[in-house]
């Protein structure tokens, strides 16, 4: 359809990436969904060359195999895979130290004082040694997705001071309803986004595989890979059962919104003006600006230099991501010259400036 013309451009550009950084996988997967979308010959062609090119590498890896010369007497000797452990003991350490933790400041081995750096700092350590796809040890999916809904509230600062009221509450009522459920330190507060979502916001996307069979999904309140729940949704259901299952979740999420909108607070500051924040301020280390209300210094109780802090964080977070998104389009503006063999819009976009990438630099040297 012409509708989809430019999603199957998009798609061609980052196999073109892919194939350049060498995962020929993601390559073949993108250039799938840009024939699905839209069908070009240059796709086919693309996707011609590297299905050839894999097939040769699959032709010539067992000849290799055949110069290998093997004694039948100790065939017995050799170990069964299927007997051996896929995790370290140390891997299991981690995950079990997560389950025995009673609140998400434990979970991440932080203090109620700490800063959103801290706790972010805390956050990669933890979820490099818990991911899935590294560490296989019973619980792991469970215990990846604790911290990531530790780090998603304790970095959200109205959700950090509604967890540090009632976060003991609600550690009572929710032991209560799961007498055995692998859910049960989740301590009643879930993050608006997935385990794997905010790890792939924190390392820029750079999982420890790219490969669908390799991401995790959440369904029915456990985690599976991705290509199970494909599989899983081939199944034959009931048209009217099976949809209102699937909805219902959603229609939760509607009504918990609607009830959580009663009864949380404000935010403290904005980063932009505007008639609800029209009182601007200036941190006192980096001087950057956000704005508060006009009875801020009669009803703001908590820490000046948390505060502070917070909005030096959020306010670097969003030069981040806003360079990434500059430095993506160039790129992807760069590759897609090169790939119609245009030198001069090459070196155009070779030469795009990156503004909200110089102003993070600049505040970087003094962060």
């Amino acid at each position: 359809m012409e509708v989809n013309k430019d999603e199957a451009y998009r798609c061609i550009d980052i196999a073109l990436a892919s194939i350049s950084g060498g995962n020929r996988d993601k390559a073949v997967r993108f250039l799938q969904k840009a024939e699905k979308l839209y069908s070009t010959p240059r796709a086919r062609k693309l996707l011609e060359e590297l299905m050839k090119s894999e097939s040769s590498d699959q032709f010539s890896e067992p000849r290799k195999r055949t110069n290998i010369k093997r004694d039948p007497s100790k065939s017995e000797e050799k170990p069964d895979r299927s007997t051996q452990a896929e995790y370290t003991s140390e891997q299991l350490q981690f995950v079990q130290r997560v389950k025995k933790c009673k609140d998400y400041y434990e979970i991440l081995n932080v203090t109620k004082e700490a800063t959103d750096s801290e706790i972010k700092k805390s956050y990669k350590k933890l979820a490099l040694q818990l991911h899935p796809d590294k560490n296989k040890a019973p619980g792991a999916a469970e215990a990846f997705k604790a911290i990531g809904n530790a780090v998603a509230i304790l970095t959200d600062a109205e959700k950090r001071k509604q967890y540090d009221l009632y976060g003991s509450n609600e550690e009572r009522m929710n032991y209560h309803r799961q007498s055995h459920s692998h859910q049960e330190y989740t301590r009643g507060f879930e993050a608006d986004m997935t385990a794997e979502e905010l790890f792939n916001m924190f390392f820029g996307g750079s999982g420890f595989a790219t490969h669908p069979s390799n991401i995790y999904m959440r369904r029915n309140g456990r985690w599976h890979r991705a290509n199970d729940e494909d599989n899983s949704s081939q199944m034959p259901q009931n048209n009217g059962a099976a949809v209102f299952v699937q909805f219902l979740p959603i229609l939760l999420l509607i009504l918990l919104s609607m009830l959580s909108s009663l009864f949380i607070s404000d935010s403290v500051y904005s980063l932009q003006p505007n008639s609800k924040y029209p009182v601007a301020r200036h941190t006192t280390r980096l001087h950057i600006p956000y704005y508060v209300k006009e009875n801020f210094r009669l009803d703001y109780q908590g820490s000046l230099a948390r505060l502070e802090a917070n909005v030096e964080e959020e306010f670097m977070s969003s030069l981040r991501n806003a360079c990434y998104k500059e430095r993506n389009y160039r790129e992807t503006l760069m590759w897609r010259a090169q790939a119609i063999g245009n030198e001069e819009q090459f070196r155009k976009a070779q030469g795009m400036r990156t503004p909200s990438c110089e102003e993070f630099t600049k505040y970087q040297k003094v962060y």
